[in-house]
């Protein structure tokens, strides 16, 4: 089993930035993709970015492609995303999920594993 907690959420104002982490622990040998997610009030949950722990190689929503960075740090089996000029659009509950793979997929059924999710608010 894999355990993900993410961390760096909160209420922010229209523009700022935001970074978040995901910690991975447990088996993590069993995980080479960490990606995010989020879901904001009645929507369906989308994704938002993905990273390959080997080669660093990342994928990315249309809607975050030059304002959020997904990066890792291998040794510390953790995942951030940076998030500047954050939108009101942007407010949603941000989670991190986790598989073993080769192409960074972006639908939720195709992730193990996920964390409970931080808040992120963006105030207009």
């Amino acid at each position: 089993q894999v355990q993900l907690v993410e961390s760096g959420g909160g209420l922010v104002q229209d523009g700022a930035s935001l970074r978040l982490s995901c910690a991975a622990s447990g088996r993590t040998s069993s995980i080479n993709i960490m990606a995010w997610f989020r879901q904001a009030p009645g929507k369906e949950r989308e994704f938002v970015a993905g990273i390959l722990a080997s080669s660093g190689r990342t994928s990315y929503a249309d809607s975050v492609k030059g304002r959020f960075t997904i990066s890792r740090d291998n040794a510390k089996n953790t995942v951030f995303l940076q998030m500047n000029n954050l939108k009101p659009d942007d407010t949603a509950v941000y989670y991190c999920a986790a598989r073993y793979g080769y192409i960074i997929p972006t639908h939720v059924d195709e992730y193990v594993y996920w964390g409970r999710g931080t808040q992120v608010t963006v105030s207009s």
